[in-house]
């Protein structure tokens, strides 16, 4: 038992050797490392901000009633079209119109004694006249005389009320749309409320579409009205619809508070100049946003530009670097007279950003300054000339291994940086 284990051990790292061997080999090939290479182009580049996106109304119109009641009545059905001050849908009037009958009533009994105090105080007034009552009199008839008048007042402002209140029961359209939603049934109770909305239906203009998209706080900065967008919408997969940015948040909302992944998002909304025609409020959708674009300018796909320290420069051949036998002598008396004084260590170099050329299977370091960058390309503003050869995989010797004067050998399939990157 104990052989039949060491047997299969052997093998495994028998195994393992190999492919470590033939990981080597594919790398290198005769001591030189085997890289794919881009050449330095002429295009466009187009600078893109993206994020998630729900598509919507432009216009959209939550129906709810303002007073409560059953329905008893619908006009409209989910995806009807509906006209301004087309018939929606009947509250039960019943209660409104007792409250109606009630409050006319209540104006006509107020009416009679107003007409009655009325009466009396223009008796009072003459008698007054006459000297045959009391001022005391005349004030106290007066005042019910305006008492009664208040009343009729009061009772007409009941009855403008509960007339409007009868008319609310009986809902129209506020605008041109469509039935978006439809949230009751007949015989549901729809709750009447000044602060808080029990919607019954939407009414939506399904003509104009917008995406709404949050966008990182980092990012919205670069976004603009007028931005132009491609919008794509998960229900129509290899396709892609113009849109135009046409409101931008002044405030955030932010998730996570007081947390390290507290995100800050501005809703940012695109209005759909192209949309296909059965197209649905709420579908999802990604937005990509142009916020810069520039064309025949150099560029490089983004994985060909690394970050590394610059190179120093190399003494010219055949130059041999002069002493100072003075400044010698001085440095000498001088560690000699402060030789506790420990030497300032050097300080690192910032990385810069460099790409790395090939020439004649010689690798050279090379400092670029970059522009605008999309998803895919760098846009190079200075360092390296139209058809170049620079390298652009495999990402893992890009990153960190491949230096300053290597020998490479080109492969002749193309870089997979993402595949790279992913290993």
């Amino acid at each position: 038992m104990e052989k039949k284990k060491r047997n299969i051990l052997v093998i495994v790292g028998v195994a393992v050797v190999l492919l470590v061997l033939f990981m080597m080999a594919m790398k290198k090939k005769g001591g030189v490392m085997m890289v794919q290479t881009e050449k330095v182009s002429k295009g466009r580049v187009e600078s893109t901000v993206s994020g998630p996106a729900k598509i919507q109304p432009e216009l959209q119109v939550k129906i709810s009633a303002k007073v409560s009641g059953q329905l008893i009545k619908l006009g409209v059905k989910d995806g009807d079209p509906v006209k301004k001050g087309q018939f929606l849908c009947q509250l039960d009037p019943e209660f409104y119109s007792a409250s109606v009958e009630q409050s006319q009533s209540g104006l006509k009994s107020a009416m009679a004694g107003f007409q009655k105090t009325k009466s009396e105080y223009e008796r009072a007034k003459q008698l007054s006249g006459q000297n045959l009552i009391s001022q005391a009199d005349l004030e106290m008839i007066k005042s019910t005389f305006e008492q009664a008048e208040s009343q009729v007042q009061q009772m007409q402002a009941v009855l403008k009320q509960a007339r409007d209140d009868l008319s609310k029961t009986t809902i129209y359209a506020p605008m041109n749309g469509t039935v978006s939603q439809l949230n009751k049934k007949v015989g549901e109770m729809a709750m009447g409320s000044q602060f808080t909305l029990d919607v019954i239906m939407i009414v939506a203009d399904l003509s104009r579409m917008i995406a709404e998209t949050d966008i990182d706080e980092n990012d919205v900065v670069s976004v603009s009205l007028g931005d132009t967008a491609k919008i794509q919408i998960d229900a129509y997969p290899d396709t892609s619809f113009k849109g135009v940015v046409t409101e931008i948040a002044n405030s955030g909302t932010s998730s996570g508070t007081s947390t390290q992944e507290e995100i800050t998002n501005f809703l940012v909304k695109v209005l759909m100049i192209e949309k296909p025609k059965t197209l649905k409020p709420s579908m999802s959708a990604t937005v990509d946003i142009t916020t810069d674009s520039k064309s025949d300018v150099f560029k490089l796909p983004i994985q060909c530009v690394a970050m590394r320290p610059p190179l120093k420069p190399k003494p010219a051949p055949g130059v041999k670097a002069k002493t100072n036998t003075k400044k010698k002598k001085d440095t000498v008396k001088a560690e000699t007279k402060a030789d506790s004084v420990k030497p300032a260590e050097p300080k690192e170099e910032e990385p810069v950003k460099v790409v790395f050329t090939v020439k004649n299977g010689v690798v050279k370091q090379v400092a670029v300054t970059t522009g605008i960058s999309s998803d895919s390309d760098w846009e190079i503003t200075s360092g390296v000339q139209q058809g170049e050869e620079v390298i652009s995989g495999p990402y893992r010797l890009l990153s960190k291994q491949i230096k300053d004067g290597d020998k490479v050998r080109i492969s002749k399939s193309k870089a997979q940086p993402d595949k790279e990157k992913s290993e």
